[in-house]
């Protein structure tokens, strides 16, 4: 079974991202913000991470870069799920790592297919 780990502060997202997820048959790691992300990376042995942009203590930006620094996670896929559609900012996640960008709000379906399509 793939394993996502979804970082973001929001619970209402956390919550909507793991019904979509586990409706999918992923099994779902959730984290609160990118610290607590970095936290449960070492136990949540993921397979693909989903991650927000804006969150307090450690954003997605430092989030990305900090997992990526990590040999054993170079090569994970790493969604960035957020509100933002600014160019600059895509071009920024991009060059901290990220594997692509969706933004809220999401379609269950789209994200699903698009965790399959980097994950294989």
């Amino acid at each position: 079974m793939m394993r996502i780990l979804t970082v973001d502060d929001s619970r209402t997202m956390r919550d909507m991202l793991r019904l979509a997820l586990v409706k999918a048959g992923f099994h779902v790691i959730e984290a609160v913000d990118g610290v607590h992300g970095l936290e449960v990376l070492g136990q949540a042995n993921a397979d693909v991470i989903i991650t927000d942009i804006n969150m307090p203590r450690l954003d997605g930006f430092g989030f990305i870069e900090a997992v990526r620094e990590d040999d054993a996670y170079r090569a994970t896929p790493i969604l960035v799920l957020t509100t933002e559609s600014d160019p600059a900012k895509k071009n920024r996640a991009r060059e901290a790592g990220a594997t692509g960008w969706i933004v809220k709000p999401f379609h269950p379906e789209k994200l699903v297919e698009a965790i399959r399509r980097v994950a294989a």
